[in-house]
């Protein structure tokens, strides 16, 4: 509280002892205490009421942070592992028309250019179609590629010196 010493305490004792009086100085000692009692009293009542408001906004905020938890405690019990992966498939698909409907759009059109190059192009001979159908034999190995000859002017140039060839 107040850093007073013994010897401080002592001076100032004196001090209201000649002031005051003998006669007059135990009821100004009772008078400052009363004050000192009524000035702790309001401290302490506000220190109260400070923690009180504290308290109360804690239990506000730890209030709000339950309701928040029920409520997602509440979305992970209707959890629907079926209707998750639902969801996930109709992403992915995005605008793909459903399987058992047919389809409602039709190859487009060759035009007439095309349908003239079509036929100007050579057919296949018959002796080619019957070798795409019959299955041929596998074909040989190649014999193994012969080691390539160093470059000549590669071959000419010399190591500086202090290095080794590369």
């Amino acid at each position: 509280m107040l850093d007073i010493s013994w010897s401080e305490l002592l001076l100032v004792g004196v001090v209201a002892l000649i002031v005051i009086g003998p006669k007059e100085l135990p009821g100004a000692l009772r008078t400052l205490g009363q004050w000192m009692a009524k000035i702790r009293r309001m401290a302490a009542e506000f220190q109260g009421q400070f923690q009180e408001a504290m308290r109360e906004a804690e239990i506000d905020q730890l209030k709000k942070d339950m309701d928040e938890m029920a409520d997602k405690a509440k979305d992970f019990t209707k959890f629907d592992e079926l209707d998750d992966v639902r969801r996930d498939i109709e992403k992915s698909v995005g605008d793909l028309p459903p399987l058992d409907q047919p389809s409602a759009t039709k190859p487009p059109a060759q035009p007439a250019d095309a349908q003239t190059a079509t036929a100007a192009l050579p057919q296949p001979s018959d002796d080619a179609a019957a070798t795409a159908a019959s299955p041929s034999p596998p074909a040989e190995p190649a014999p193994p590629a012969a080691p390539a000859e160093p470059d000549p002017a590669v071959a000419d140039v010399k190591p500086a010196a202090g290095r080794a060839p590369a």
